[in-house]
């Protein structure tokens, strides 16, 4: 049961399943689709959608279904799934998201599965942070109601391509090549220049080879435009590019097309400093251009004022804003 706005049960069963069946992802993918129509941005995150796969056991956390309770166990029922949260990360520190169906807001189904997140965190409570997806007011009251603080902003920022500033010529310091990275081969350095550019980052610096290699199997996976940089043989740095077919968040007025991404730059701490971040990031930008695309999108925590710098100084300027809330645990007193 999931207890509406104004006091009224709503009859929405709730089911924790580690694995989906093929019909449940069919169901999950068109809530999503739906809940992006109604919002103007994607519901989850990309690392949420690689989970969206029959059968996916290994690593990638446990999925909360919300239908309406009339369709279960109603012979040969299929059940419309009208709610979705994804619950992952460690043990002791669980990162989840959240999305109700558009036709079904307001119906109490969003603090359900909310509620139903922080009672799974067992005691004592692992710590608990939500992504909210377009900084949109909905998510930010019903946050505060069940006692979620707003902890970290991640941006989205976005350039012309073919219009506007022209890009400025990449200039690599002295010693360092560049060249496009090569599956299998460069798997292990690439790995460990990421965990070590991004130690500090509670996604990005945790990747394993499986998270690898679920990315490497994406229809968009492009080697020619994930560039590494080299001095003497060693891996110093990256620039990973990605290409999105339909832009999920055109701006007002646009006709939705392919837009570009700066998916991940990352350089080996002690051989910055020298413009090899910034280096890196105009061959990936130019790279995208060459590519026949118009615009390009990228995420970066507002709090990174380094990254942030350099981004805006290559006319970069903010389109989206996501938010983490984190959940203080149970009222006391």
């Amino acid at each position: 049961m999931a207890q509406g706005p104004y006091g009224h049960t709503v009859t929405t069963s709730l089911t924790w399943q580690p694995v989906l069946n093929g019909a449940d992802v069919d169901d999950i993918v068109s809530l999503l689709a739906a809940a992006e129509r109604a919002d103007g941005t994607g519901p989850v995150s990309e690392d949420v959608r690689l989970t969206l796969r029959p059968d996916l056991r290994i690593g990638v956390g446990r999925h909360l279904l919300a239908v309406p309770a009339a369709a279960v166990g109603a012979p040969g029922a299929r059940r419309p799934i009208i709610g979705y949260a994804h619950l992952g990360g460690t043990i002791d520190s669980r990162q989840a998201e959240i999305v109700v169906h558009p036709g079904h807001r307001g119906q109490g189904i969003g603090r359900a599965l909310a509620t139903a997140l922080t009672e799974a965190l067992g005691d004592p409570p692992a710590r608990l942070d939500v992504w909210a997806h377009g900084d949109l007011p909905p998510a930010a009251a019903l946050a505060d109601r069940l006692g979620f603080a707003r902890t970290r902003v991640l941006f989205q920022l976005r350039r012309p391509l073919t219009a506007g500033p022209q890009l400025p010529e990449p200039h690599l310091p002295p010693g360092v090549t560049v060249r496009a990275f090569v599956p299998g081969r460069d798997d292990e350095a690439w790995l460990a220049v990421n965990a070590a550019a991004f130690a500090d980052h509670p996604e990005q610096g945790r990747w394993t080879l499986d998270d690898l290699a679920r990315r490497r199997a994406e229809p968009w996976f492009d080697p020619r435009g994930f560039f590494v940089a080299e001095r003497d043989g060693r891996l110093v740095g990256f620039h990973w590019t990605k290409v999105h077919e339909v832009d999920e968040t055109p701006p007002p007025g646009t006709r939705p097309g392919p837009i570009g991404e700066v998916y991940v730059v990352g350089v080996l701490p002690g051989v910055g400093g020298a413009g090899l971040g910034r280096a890196l990031t105009l061959i990936g930008l130019r790279h995208l251009r060459a590519e026949g695309l118009a615009a390009v999108l990228l995420y970066v925590d507002e709090d990174n004022d380094r990254a942030v710098r350099m981004y805006t100084g290559l006319s970069f300027t903010v389109h989206t804003r996501d938010v983490s809330y984190h959940w203080r645990g149970p009222a006391t007193g």
